[in-house]
């Protein structure tokens, strides 16, 4: 008997080792049938087994196979089902057919039958096409069939007369979202979308190199005025900020909330696979007095893992590496877990934050802009800070990401690869967690006897109105330990050609006259800077004025040429009415030279991303 159990044993073993030896290794592309544009998160499986992998961002896949007589099923929504017997190839590339018949849809209205079928357009968006009993015609949506990435539309703010409108309020804003979004667009051959491009993000997405604030201000101000490299009629005054430097070990406590999407759409390796990663590298940073919490949300929102200390690391690293993707969106629900456990742990005095990652798509519950907005208005009173990081391709919800970190008192950046993780968790990890001026508002008065025009160049959902620069109870932008805030304006002098605002009749009942002194003095504006403690609900003023003797082009700093080349690359991919004589090569020209330290390789790297620009058909 034992013989016969031995002999069945050594049977198996063989079979094993045989079907182990028999295994093969497959790789391939999966690509639009259309446009050959690869797809994201495509499901490959090997027929009738449990074994499957995923399309990564570029489309492409490796899964291991039991035989060559294996047969891979390859799945995507919106796409027909294909599959392929895997033979003597090792390598499957694959391309998907549009499903138009899954698509369509039957509605019966009154007397009429409109059918209605989503279509495809360049491989990346699609339609309806709308067919009646008398006529037909297309009428396109925002919906998609793997890309529904939302923008919010922007329009470009213009040039304001001096005389008219001599005040300019505006909020500071320390998002990065936009260049990092820009550069995976450019990387991957497309031009971005033009209200993805958001001219202040990608100038402050680089740091700056302004002197560190000696005062009892958290912050130094920093201000020059030289020609406008994309029109040198005009000026160009750059105005930095620079936030104080605290090293990570002086930092107070940190009582950090992970509020994780890990729902379905979250499946592809460059969302929860990449967030994982990159919070592994915050963890590594975490010191013995902070505390971190870990609450889920998909088809429900949950509680992976209570409060722990930061020196508890292998605890931390282990619940995050549990966590896989499934299910519907309920967003609304894990925030308002997520600030629970942060208000039961909250620390007086400490960093209390929620870091909510996420491709922003909740459809589940809490969802409409709205809602969501005031949630967390309501939330931020209690003095918990939200940051927001975005992942993924396909259906980023960028508006809405923006505005809840707007509303939380908090930041967005975009996270495209690990180096950009490395950028948010490691090299800006005090300045992107720990705030030391909330509530920091701008507010310039120009000089009319000096100047005609002026236009901020970006910043458009940042403006305020004049009055609410002294209204304490206005919500503003908050500044980071170390972050610096950069904002440019576009000067027209007096006595320059042209009319920059447009002609407009003269005023009937009153007439604007100037006094003396504005034309005696050579102030050509007057800067005002308020800003709140991030414990305070009172603000305190800076004030300074600046000059009208403006700095040779040779003259200028890093900081400024810099900071104008990507101003001027930012309105060439916008098409911006504004551009003037811009050009990609005046950009690379104003760049040489402007590198200064470097260190980590962002600005030569933005070097890159112009040249790739460049070589883009603008037919596409």
């Amino acid at each position: 008997m034992k013989n016969h159990l031995y002999t069945l044993l050594l049977a198996l073993l063989m079979l094993g080792l045989q079907a182990k030896a028999q295994s093969i290794s497959i790789t391939g592309t999966v690509t639009d049938a259309d446009s050959g544009t690869p797809l994201p998160g495509v499901t490959v499986l090997e027929k009738g087994t449990r074994t499957g992998t995923s399309t990564d961002q570029h489309g492409k896949y490796s899964l291991q196979v039991s035989s060559e007589k294996a047969i891979l099923v390859f799945r995507f929504i919106g796409y027909q089902d294909k599959e392929v017997k895997v033979g003597s190839k090792r390598v499957v590339d694959v391309q998907l057919q549009v499903d138009n018949t899954a698509l369509q849809e039957v509605v019966v209205t009154g007397d009429e039958v409109v059918v209605k079928e989503r279509i495809k357009i360049r491989g990346i968006a699609s339609g309806i096409a709308v067919q009646k009993h008398t006529t037909s015609y297309i009428a396109y949506d925002q919906e998609v069939l793997h890309n529904t990435e939302n923008y919010a539309h922007l329009k470009e703010s213009t040039f304001q007369d001096a005389k008219k409108s001599p005040l300019s309020t505006f909020s500071i804003d320390v998002d990065r979202a936009s260049y990092s979004n820009v550069r995976r667009f450019l990387n991957n051959g497309q031009k971005p979308p033009v209200d993805a491009v958001r001219i202040e993000e990608m100038v402050n997405y680089f740091t700056y190199d302004y002197p560190q604030p000696t005062g009892e201000d958290p912050f130094s101000v920093t201000t020059e005025l030289s020609a406008c490299p994309w029109n040198q009629e005009n000026q160009l005054l750059h105005i930095g900020l620079q936030g104080k430097e605290i090293p990570t070990d002086n930092l107070p406590p940190s009582n950090l909330v992970f509020l994780l999407d890990v729902s379905g759409s979250m499946a592809s390796p460059d969302k929860l696979p990449l967030l994982k990663s990159g919070l592994n590298l915050l963890v590594d940073q975490l010191r013995p007095q902070d505390r971190v919490a870990i609450v889920v949300y998909a088809g429900a929102a949950g509680l992976v893992l209570p409060s722990t200390p930061g020196n508890h690391k292998d605890k931390i690293l282990q619940a995050l590496d549990q966590l896989e993707a499934g299910g519907s969106t309920a967003g609304g629900a894990g925030i308002n877990l997520a600030y629970q456990v942060a208000q039961e742990n909250f620390r007086k005095g400490g960093n209390n934050r929620i870091i909510l990652a996420t491709d922003g798509d909740f459809n589940v519950g809490v969802s409409s802009d709205g809602e969501l907005n005031r949630l967390i208005e309501q939330k931020r009173e209690t003095g918990i800070f939200l940051t927001v990081l975005g992942f993924g391709t396909g259906n980023l919800k960028d508006s809405r990401m923006e505005q809840l970190a707007d509303k939380g008192n908090g930041n967005y950046a975009y996270v495209d690869n690990i180096l950009e993780a490395k950028k948010v968790f490691i090299n800006e990890f005090g300045g992107t967690l720990f705030t030391i001026a909330k509530d920091v508002k701008l507010q310039l008065e120009f000089n009319p006897a000096k100047v005609k025009a002026y236009r901020l160049i970006g910043y458009e959902n940042r403006t305020l109105q004049s009055e609410d620069f002294n209204d304490d109870k206005k919500d503003a932008g908050e500044l980071g330990a170390g972050h610096t805030v950069t904002a440019l304006y576009e000067i027209v002098p007096v006595g320059a050609k042209g009319t920059a605002t447009g002609a407009v009749d003269k005023l009937k009942y009153q007439q604007t006259q100037l006094n003396k002194q504005p034309s005696t003095t050579d102030e050509i504006l007057t800067l005002k800077l308020r800003y709140k403690e991030p414990e305070g609900s009172k603000s305190k003023l800076i004030s300074t004025t600046v000059s009208d003797k403006a700095l040779d082009a040779g003259n200028t700093s890093d900081n400024f040429r810099f900071a104008a080349a990507v101003a001027s690359f930012g309105m060439l991919l916008r098409d911006s009415e504004f551009k003037g004589n811009a050009t990609y090569a005046q950009v690379l020209e104003l760049v040489q030279g402007a590198l200064g330290k470097d260190a980590e390789g962002y600005r030569a790297e933005f070097i890159r991303l112009v040249n790739s620009r460049v070589l883009l058909s603008d037919r596409r």
